[in-house]
């Protein structure tokens, strides 16, 4: 179960993985919006980001303090090329300590979170994994129609 939850988390097999969706990306095109679209590519790739980081920190922090939605699961100003690039790197480090909390062999992944009894690993790494699949096909359709 452990790999699947970690093939989920990381696209492979049932979606697109990251590496593909950010391959090759056109440096012009982050900030660009499409009309009818409400996002542009930065602001999809920092919300998968946010969003992640929330959810692994929910999971660590004993004293996690909630975000406040929608404000701070979106970013209000467009982005540098270097922020793009961190912003992706920020999110594949989240990601393998994710995948690294699913791998530790003296975790059980359905036993509740110490400081939140009606949720555990099992459950947000689902949550995770839609979102992430969901946010990266759309930065997929963004990346074909602004290419």
């Amino acid at each position: 179960m452990r790999k699947h939850l970690i093939e989920s988390l990381s696209g492979e097999k049932a979606h697109i993985t990251i590496d593909l969706v950010v391959e090759e990306f056109p440096d012009d095109a982050i900030n660009k919006k499409i009309d009818g679209i409400p996002h542009s590519p930065w602001d999809l790739m920092e919300h998968l980001r946010l969003a992640q980081r929330d959810i692994l920190d929910f999971i660590k922090n004993p004293d996690y303090r909630e975000m406040n939605w929608p404000d701070d699961y979106w970013p209000k100003e467009q982005a540098s090329n270097e922020e793009w690039k961190a912003s992706i790197q920020n999110f594949l480090h989240d990601r393998s300590e994710l995948i690294s909390l699913i791998n530790k062999d003296d975790t059980s992944v359905f036993e509740p979170l110490a400081h939140a009894k009606e949720y555990n690993l099992f459950r947000e790494i689902i949550i995770l994994a839609n979102h992430n699949s969901y946010h990266l096909g759309q930065l997929l359709q963004l990346k074909r129609v602004l290419a």
